[in-house]
């Protein structure tokens, strides 16, 4: 036999080949989901992570967010460690500069040591000892503070000067402040200070009472599923990805060698005429299966990694904002890649192997008939088919019940298997169905395709499964982005605001900021300037109905009911001793009205009436705040330096909300670019599936178009019908696809977005959904040129000559 298993991998090389490109692109795709998770999770290290991006462990509060580190044992830990650690956290401090008090300013750690320092020196340098500070850039634009200012923090004996040596950028927002110094000076606020982890280099030691000790990407990640409403998208993501990059695997796999050893039937009943036994045909056929796997996975391993790293390139080239970050070689997901492909390629070869040596060799040795529906064989795939339908539609549901991630991959899975193993029956209904608005050009291709109902399903299902990932992924991201959006909007509804406290804004300074790079819109907002009972020093009280012009929220913020007084809560801080729901006394000169208090964020140092209410305030307002909406892609540092040239002459103050809008576009975006980068994979192998399916069903069809051939079918005519044939069966699986990505996408919708923002409304993004049918019909097109051209190029005679 080993003679008969080497003659079997030369003479069928053209159809290994094919079988190894299966294996090989499946594989592919596993090692290009772990280099793209991979830059993912870098990428976040280097945002959100990057405080602890150069440690070993990173040590926290056991029961976070409900408790904190113990302040006295987090400084004696520290202290423990010296130049192995470095802390993360801020005090909350009063503060004064130019003369003037600052608004509630929280002062942090910086470290001098490179290694641990974190913050993007933007001008100026870092600190080198007690005295010296750096600024966060968005406060001292905020704040009107420079490199060489002096700054008076605290209050009292504890009072410290202290000068602005820099100016820096904070990329991980739960470790900002507002001021950062070094940790020998924050320590002279030690009863203010709050300590919210320690980044640990080497042994972790015995750790304070009440923390733990993580993985730096393990703290990381739990903070980033806190600020996402417990909800792990990066995990939810790497689960759907790998899942379906295994799914995709066992069918393009199987369906290539069921096809594979369906054309070799007759091989195979020559060898048992001749002698051959059934387990001698079963090892040597494992045997051929078996080198193709190893040669087929070691060369998609190859090819994932090149893959890869291509792609995380070139998302960092498109999207330089938006770094993935350093992918390592994640060695876990090569050895993980290369076994699926082995083990995946042996079961592929065990079942078709089975049933083909079960057959008798004169049995064999006849044309083989399709399975019809109506026999015993026929039934059981219905049968078992609406079983998994019915198993995976009550986990679907219990998932969206449940909120289980778990739950909904099962339940998808298990959904999606039952509608390919009701395929048979289901996709040559709907050619046919199709195939009829093709009128009688189409005839011939609609029969030829449903002729064999098993083939049809199979030739469909690669294509199939790609058009579906990319809808229910398409329409998630859309709904997730949406959505978030709008949370956000409701949270910073404007982008940048020039507020002035005392001077009214002029009209020549409304033209320069419209005409700052940058700025899309830009309105004047009338008040007055009022004394609010609790807040210590007078602010604007305005009103516009002009802010649904460049409010993310449409303007809600600004509806106020007559009566009540809406404030800025962020803009104030802790020195806001106001309540939603108090009554405060508004005094405008010597005009006074009682108003309720209510609270949001996101238009600063302002308060925000209706015009029936400032009309009971003054006769004459004045413009005292510009609310403006940035351009898309705007950089928000530039934006508020520029903006701040022009406030400073004027007095006016600037609120920066862009700044919340990058750091969140920056981890959308690195979800979303590699989700892109995933699907481009998933959507090749699609088309490498069906065109490497197409191709073998053609080749398996050889003697039907001979006929054909010889009966008058001209080769145009043919290859005209391997076309039609192909559209059809793509635009089938594509509207099929469609439909069961939108139904995931909608359980997905359920099961995790409207547990992260409750207020999410379902996005479908028509559009792109219109673009993937316009291709994967192109693809199917594409996929037959080639077998449609071999076809063609046989002659009758020749063809009706081949076994």
């Amino acid at each position: 036999m080993r003679t008969v298993f080497l003659a079997s991998l030369r003479t069928h090389i053209r159809r290994y080949v094919a079988a190894a490109i299966a294996v090989s692109v499946a594989v592919a795709f596993v090692v290009v989901v772990g280099v793209l998770t991979s830059g993912a999770r870098s990428g976040l290290m280097d945002g959100l992570g990057a405080p602890y991006r150069n440690a070993d462990h990173v040590v926290s509060a056991a029961t976070w967010p409900s408790s904190e580190l113990n302040p006295k044992a987090a400084i004696a830990y520290t202290e423990r460690h010296g130049e192995n650690a470095a802390p993360t956290g801020r005090a909350t401090l009063p503060a004064r500069a130019n003369g003037r008090r600052l608004s509630e300013t929280t002062v942090g750690p910086i470290s001098t040591s490179e290694e641990w320092r974190w913050q993007k020196l933007t001008s100026g340098r870092f600190p080198a000892g007690i005295g010296e500070a750096v600024a966060d850039v968005y406060f001292a634009l905020a704040e009107n503070v420079e490199v060489g200012d002096r700054v008076r923090i605290g209050e009292g004996a504890a009072a410290r000067d202290v000068g602005v040596v820099g100016l820096v950028e904070s990329p991980s927002p739960p470790a900002q402040a507002a001021i950062y110094v070094t940790w020998p000076q924050l320590l002279q606020w030690r009863d203010q200070l709050h300590l919210s982890a320690v980044a640990v280099r080497g042994e972790v030691g015995q750790l304070p009472e009440g923390a733990k000790a993580q993985s730096p990407e393990g703290f990381a990640a739990e903070r980033l599923t806190y600020v996402q409403n417990r909800v792990d998208s990066l995990s939810v993501m790497l689960l759907l990805f790998a899942g379906s990059a295994l799914f995709v695997s066992v069918l393009v796999i199987a369906n290539t060698f069921s096809i594979l050893f369906a054309q070799r039937l007759r091989d195979f009943a020559l060898l048992r005429c001749i002698g051959a036994t059934r387990r001698q045909m079963v090892r040597s056929v494992r045997r051929e299966a078996a080198v193709v796997g190893v040669l087929a996975s070691l060369a998609g391993t190859l090819v994932g990694i090149g893959l890869g790293y291509g792609l995380v390139a070139l998302i960092n080239a498109f999207t330089p904002a938006i770094p993935m970050g350093a992918a390592g070689l994640p060695t876990p997901w090569l050895l993980a890649g290369f076994a699926v492909g082995l083990v995946v390629t042996l079961v592929a070869s065990w079942l078709p192997t089975r049933r083909v040596v079960r057959v008798s060799p004169l049995a064999a040795l006849r044309p083989d008939a399709a399975v019809d529906v109506h026999t015993a064989t026929g039934l059981v795939r219905p049968a078992l088919a609406v079983i998994l339908l019915v198993i995976g539609l009550a986990l679907l549901g219990v998932a969206m019940v449940r909120n289980s991630t778990a739950l909904m991959v099962t339940g998808g899975g298990s959904v999606f298997t039952g509608v390919l193993l009701f395929g048979p029956v289901l996709v040559p209904r709907l050619v046919r169905i199709t195939g009829a608005l093709l009128g009688p050009a189409g005839r011939l291709a609609t029969e030829n395709a449903v002729r064999n109902p098993r083939r049809t399903a199979t030739t469909t299902a690669s294509l199939l499964v790609g058009v579906t990932l990319t809808t229910a992924v398409l329409t998630g991201m859309a709904t997730w982005r949406s959505s978030l959006n709008e949370q956000i909007g409701r949270d910073h509804p404007i982008d940048v605001a020039l507020t002035s406290p005392k001077e009214p804004v002029t009209t020549g300074l409304l033209d320069r900021v419209r005409r700052t790079p940058g700025v899309e819109q830009a309105i004047a907002v009338d008040g007055a300037v009022a004394g609010v009972a609790g807040l210590d020093e007078q602010i604007p009280v305005v009103t516009t109905p002009a802010a649904a012009q460049v409010a993310r929220d449409g303007g809600a913020f600004a509806r106020v009911e007559p009566g009540k007084i809406r404030i800025d809560s962020e803009a104030f801080g802790k020195n806001l001793g106001l309540r939603p729901g108090d009554r405060v006394m508004v005094r405008v000169g010597d005009r006074r009205a009682q108003l309720q208090v209510a609270v949001g964020t996101g238009w600063g140092p302002a308060a925000v009436v209706a015009p029936e209410t400032l009309a009971t305030l003054t006769d004459a307002p004045e413009p005292h705040a510009i609310w403006i909406r940035a351009s898309s892609g705007t950089d928000p540092a530039r934006l508020g330096s520029d903006l701040d040239q022009l406030a400073d002459p004027v007095g006016a103050m600037i609120e920066n909300g862009l700044r919340t809008w990058e750091t969140l576009d920056q981890q959308l975006g690195i979800y979303t670019w590699s989700a892109i980068g995933l699907l481009g994979i998933a959507v090749v192998i699609a088309l490498i599936g069906i065109a490497n399916t197409l191709g073998l069903s053609v080749l398996e069809r050889a003697r039907e178009h001979a006929m054909l051939r010889a009966l008058g079918l001209t080769r145009g005519q043919l290859r005209r019908m391997l076309a039609i044939e192909a559209v059809l069966l793509s635009v089938v699986a594509t509207l099929l696809g469609t439909a069961i990505g939108v139904g995931f996408a909608w359980v997905g919708y359920e099961t995790i977005v409207t547990r992260a923002l409750s207020d999410a409304a379902m996005q479908v993004p028509w559009p792109s959904l219109g673009v993937v049918a316009l291709i994967a019909a192109l693809s199917g097109l594409l996929a037959a040129v080639l077998p449609a051209r071999r076809a063609a190029r046989v002659t009758p005679a020749a063809g009706l000559s081949l076994d």
